[in-house]
C-alpha cells in the first residue's frame, strides 16, 4: 500500500463532503444555476478521483512500481487542476470578480491528468511482474 496516497485520499474525501454540504446548503442562495453546476461538477469529480487515488494506494501493494506511483500523482494533479480551476471559477462568480475566465482553460488540463492517471494505473497493472 502507498500510505501517502491513502492519507491524501482520506483528507480529500473529507474535503469533498464538506464542500458538497457547503454547496448544497450555502451556495444555492448566492450562485447562478450555471455557477452552482460548475461547483457541483468539481465536487463530483473530486470525489470520484478520491476513490481512484485510494484504489491506487491499495493496488500499490500488489503492483508496486513507477506506473502506479505516477497514476497516483496524476490523479492528484487532476484534482488540483480540474477541480481547483472549477472551484476558482465558482469563487470568482460568487464574488462578482471578472476577468478570470481564462482559468477555464486550465480545466481540460486537469481532465487530461485524470485520463492519464487511469491509463497509467492500467499500465502499471499490465506491466507488473506479479
Amino acid at each position: 500500500m502507498n500510505k501517502r496516497f491513502l492519507t491524501t485520499a482520506a483528507f480529500l474525501g473529507a474535503f469533498s463532503v464538506i464542500l458538497g454540504a457547503f454547496g448544497a446548503h450555502s451556495l444555492k442562495e448566492i450562485l447562478t444555476p450555471l455557477a452552482l453546476n460548475t461547483f457541483e461538477t468539481a465536487v463530483r469529480y473530486q470525489f470520484y478521483h478520491v476513490f481512484a487515488l485510494a484504489l491506487t494506494g491499495i493496488l500499490f501493494k500488489t503492483y508496486p512500481g513507477k506506473w502506479i506511483r505516477y497514476a497516483g500523482i496524476f490523479f492528484q494533479l487532476g484534482i488540483l487542476f480540474f477541480c481547483g480551476s472549477l472551484y476558482l471559477l465558482t469563487f470568482f462568480a460568487a464574488s462578482s470578480i471578472t476577468g478570470f475566465t481564462w482559468i477555464g482553460a486550465i480545466t481540460p488540463l486537469g481532465g487530461l491528468f485524470f485520463i492519464l492517471g487511469w491509463c497509467l494505473l492500467a499500465t502499471g497493472i499490465l506491466r507488473s511482474e506479479k
